[in-house]
């Protein structure tokens, strides 16, 4: 689990679970992503309760086996003595809250505004229904939808006027940054924005366990549980050295990337790398910058394009930042960012756009596991 947290602990997911053991104690997990997309395991620890004083013993226990080196990112729900337990020990990382916890509380207490002038019993259940989705939809809007925080803020403040009772709105809206993504948009994240890995892994380790297990019984089933993660890792290694993915287009880009990166994460830049073929330039002012926009080609052949993005590119460096910011967050680069190094004669991808950590050899070389190692 060190060597794991060594080369994959930038961003990690923590969620606690109940009924894995006959004391009835939470279990928690902390989790990553691999090279693959697939689910590992850093570290786990059954806990006397979930007060912050725990947390606080749990998570500083945590970045003591991982020599203090604090992950870039860190998503849990919305407990309030976690938040604050992470808020004193993880000073280095963003703290960001899963949207699907938060879209599951949206439902518990979002409800329409009661029409005063109608009795109940014209009421339709129906159209009461239809008005809670719409307020429901314009919630995800809010989460997902806007990267301008003004037109956030315009559409977080109608919704206020929709809804019944206002007091969970005004609640999740004072941690506005960590689940609005136009305040996310430099935040670390390989697409991650829940603890869907947590859930996914508590209920593998529950299909075959009994909540009356004694302790040392439940941790012998659970490092069963990691072993079948890791195995998964080693057979989807085997897979990807066995024979290289389908290139569409034989340019040195490609070429390049399908032999650098995994099979998985060649496949998103591949698709990201034909939209940059479908983009339209325009030179601005001042200097190596440019209006990129990507058309798409619809059934009846009109061609639309999307928001401009403004990519700055350096030549000399051989650099390409584009205002979507795709590369902070997921680590390969948008096709906004990809269509400028080809205006600029550059054929193949620079190093240091390589994240080592989406590589065929994420694992080929000890890192530093010192705290002042670098993800």
């Amino acid at each position: 689990m060190i060597l794991d947290y060594a080369h994959f602990g930038d961003v990690v997911t923590f969620d606690t679970t109940f009924g894995t053991n006959k004391e009835y104690r939470p279990f928690g997990v902390f989790l990553g992503i691999n090279q693959f997309r697939e689910t590992t395991i850093f570290g786990a620890a059954l806990l006397f309760d979930e007060t912050k004083d725990s947390f606080i013993w749990l998570f500083e226990t945590f970045l003591a086996a991982h020599n203090g080196r604090q992950p870039r990112t860190i998503y849990t729900d919305q407990d309030v003595a976690m938040g604050k337990a992470i808020e004193k020990v993880f000073t280095e990382s963003y703290h960001g809250l899963c949207s699907f916890h938060i879209m599951m509380n949206a439902v518990k207490h979002l409800s329409p505004v009661k029409d005063d002038e109608k009795d109940e019993g014209e009421v339709e259940e129906e159209d009461e229904g239809e008005e809670e989705s719409h307020i429901l939809s314009d919630f995800s809007a809010c989460m997902y939808g806007y990267e301008d925080k003004a037109a956030f803020q315009e559409a977080f403040d109608n919704m206020r006027h929709k809804v019944h009772k206002q007091t969970w709105l005004d609640s999740i809206y004072k941690v506005k940054e960590k689940w609005a993504e136009c305040y996310m948009g430099d935040v670390f994240s390989l697409g991650v924005r829940s603890t869907q890995l947590s859930e996914s892994f508590n209920n593998a380790l529950k299909n075959h366990l009994k909540s009356d297990f004694h302790i040392v019984r439940f941790l012998k089933h659970f490092e069963r549980t990691v072993e079948v993660k890791r195995r998964k890792e080693l057979e989807s290694e085997y897979e990807a050295r066995k024979k290289l993915p389908r290139i569409k287009m034989c340019t040195p880009m490609l070429v390049q990337a399908s032999k650098v990166y995994t099979p998985t994460i060649f496949e998103p830049f591949q698709s990201e790398y034909e939209r940059s073929m479908a983009a339209c330039t325009r030179v601005l002012e001042e200097n190596n910058q440019f209006a990129v926009a990507i058309g798409r080609l619809h059934g009846d052949l009109t061609y639309e394009e999307e928001e401009e993005r403004i990519v700055i590119g350096d030549p000399l460096n051989q650099t390409a930042s584009c205002s979507c910011q795709m590369f902070n967050r997921a680590g390969i680069l948008c096709g906004h960012s990809l269509k400028v190094p080809d205006l600029m004669n550059v054929k193949t991808l620079p190093t240091h756009y390589l994240l080592k950590r989406w590589t065929r050899e994420a694992r080929t070389e000890v890192y530093m596991t010192g705290k002042e190692g670098k993800w």
